[in-house]
């Protein structure tokens, strides 16, 4: 999306649709407005932001909840896009190239945490859609011998989505940033802070002996096939 006129151009820009009608300003303006206010954010809040009036938001949208249901389908559709064209690139050694786009995606990264916050379908559609990535990712870095194998797969790559997604919004939430609007010096502040940390776990490891998963395997009964066929109890 294309920064919106008026009060918009100071909330940032986010990869616009062809479509540069009223309708798809407004739609810009409400997107980023629920990004950094959430979503109680008025009608006439983003009407301001879009350089329309509240009067032209309702005939476009009908009202505030069902333009908050147009918000939702085109976040949805910006995931689809986004994971087609960007989320293999970690995988494929340009890490350093995605977090440099962070400023670019961090107002519809911030519209996908309210949604989270808030419990609505498209914090639960964008978790779906990074576990299903994920796990396609790690199969063939498993495959390739890049990673290890898991006894559950979709179980760790549920747990690995989980602890990114809820390590970012407790990020969020215990460090916001001096100005609450301000979702791009959150996420920046996010990955300057823990990027090290994970990747270190995710190299290097942490417990120096497989003890701890021995006796869970032992005290739930019935482990996955192949449990502990690769390496002996330390």
């Amino acid at each position: 999306m294309r920064s919106a006129t008026g009060g918009a151009e100071e909330l940032g820009t986010v990869a616009a649709p062809p479509d540069t009608s009223a309708r798809a300003r407004i739609l810009e303006a409400a997107v980023l407005r629920f990004a950094r206010s959430g979503f109680g954010a008025s009608v006439r809040a983003i009407a301001t932001d879009a350089g329309v009036s509240p009067a032209l938001v309702i005939h476009h949208f009908g009202s505030k909840d069902k333009l908050h249901e147009a918000c939702d389908e085109h976040v949805l559709a910006w995931i689809a896009k986004s994971k087609r064209e960007n989320m293999g690139k970690a995988t494929g050694g340009r890490l350093l190239e995605v977090l440099a786009q962070a400023d670019e995606f961090a107002p519809l990264v911030g519209y996908v945490l309210r949604s989270m916050q808030a419990g609505g379908a498209v914090g639960k559609s964008f978790v779906e859609h990074m576990i299903d990535d994920a796990e396609k990712y790690t199969a063939e870095a498993v495959e390739q011998g890049l990673a290890k194998p898991s006894l559950d797969e979709r179980a760790r790559v549920r747990y690995l989505v989980y602890s990114s997604l809820g390590s970012l919004l407790l990020s969020v939430t215990m460090n916001p940033p001096d100005d609450p609007e301000d979702v791009n010096t959150a996420v920046r502040a996010f990955m300057d802070d823990l990027y090290l940390p994970m990747l270190e776990l995710f190299t290097e490891g942490f417990l120096t002996t497989r003890r701890m998963l021995d006796d869970y395997l032992l005290y739930v009964g019935d482990p996955p096939p192949g449990a502990g066929e690769d390496e002996p109890a330390a």
